[in-house]
């Protein structure tokens, strides 16, 4: 989620070179040509059924596709803080369909860690004015953050999503499907993006960060996550999408020269408070399972973690 975080923020200075389709085609074809190994069956793996691939398509679809398409438009009209703030939404987001989809239950603790995380990025919402620092104002910063929203619905569809592959699928099949419905999807608009486009007067800085966005977006963040959603329940792991928006913040501050402001100190340590209270009952968990048998995320008994 960290680095989710600065390639959401990194992406706003992409924007500015490729079209939205096109920067989002080249992102799943450099993950399509990374992960091609990973599309093979593991043994880990069960026959893909019409379910497993319905979930693939949705898990692309929504966090894939229209999460690219959402952010990438948005972060085009608002700035990373700004973004930040909304994504904040993303832990309680996820604790909810977590409850409605998977029937996880929510404790207490989790409940307030997700409070924590939402209540410490929401902090930044007085930190700034948004629609001085955006080309469309006030208006322009509007639509952007809706479209931000948007992508905050599709991120913590795609947590749930995910968390229901992992019990099927090996996490690297999962990234690689996923990222392989993710560019066919876009395909057809990528192309006639591609069309007219002078890729000659692309800098070379912006094709090295393309680069590593396009691994970032597609290779590491999936893995990642779908590993860890292996052992997390889907409401554990919705209150560590916080560090998204913190990260984005942070690469707005640091590395886009969006002025810093006190309240957003404060609002990242009250975040990052949720982070802390959210594992701690994970490593109680694990040293009182040290006098006794436990199951691990691949469902072997008696072996320690």
């Amino acid at each position: 989620m960290s680095l989710a975080g600065c390639y959401v923020a990194l992406a706003k200075p992409l924007v500015a070179v490729f079209p939205v389709m096109l920067l989002a085609w080249l992102r799943f074809g450099i993950g399509a040509l990374a992960m091609a190994r990973w599309l093979r069956p593991s043994p880990g793996d069960v026959p893909l059924t019409p379910r497993l691939h319905r979930l693939l398509f949705l898990g692309s679809f929504l966090g894939n596709f229209l999460f690219s398409v959402c952010m990438l438009t948005g972060m085009g009209l608002t700035t990373a803080v700004s973004a930040g703030v909304i994504m904040a939404a993303i832990p309680a987001v996820v604790g909810l369909l977590g409850l409605l989809f998977l029937k996880e239950r929510v404790d207490g603790r989790s409940a307030v860690a997700i409070a924590f995380a939402a209540s410490g990025i929401a902090l930044l919402a007085g930190a700034r004015d948004t629609g001085a620092a955006t080309p469309g104002g006030w208006a322009g910063a509007g639509v952007g953050n809706l479209l931000v929203f948007g992508a905050v619905l599709c991120e913590a569809a795609y947590a749930v999503i995910g968390k229901a592959l992992t019990g099927s699928l090996t996490p690297r099949r999962i990234s690689a499907l996923i990222n392989l419905w993710g560019l066919a999807l876009v395909t057809p608009w990528g192309l006639r993006a591609a069309w007219d486009f002078d890729f000659g007067a692309v800098p070379w800085s912006a094709w090295a960060l393309l680069l590593f966005y396009g691994m970032a977006a597609s290779v590491w963040t999936v893995w990642l996550w779908m590993t860890g959603l292996r052992g997390v329940p889907a409401a554990r792991a919705g209150v560590f999408t916080v560090m998204l928006p913190i990260s984005t913040a942070l690469v707005g501050v640091l590395a886009m020269g969006e002025s810093p402001d006190p309240l957003q100190g404060l609002a990242l340590g009250v975040a990052l408070a949720g982070v802390i209270l959210a594992t701690t009952p994970a490593r109680q968990a694990a040293g009182l399972g040290e006098k006794g048998p436990q199951t691990t995320p691949e469902g072997n008994q008696g072996r320690p973690q």
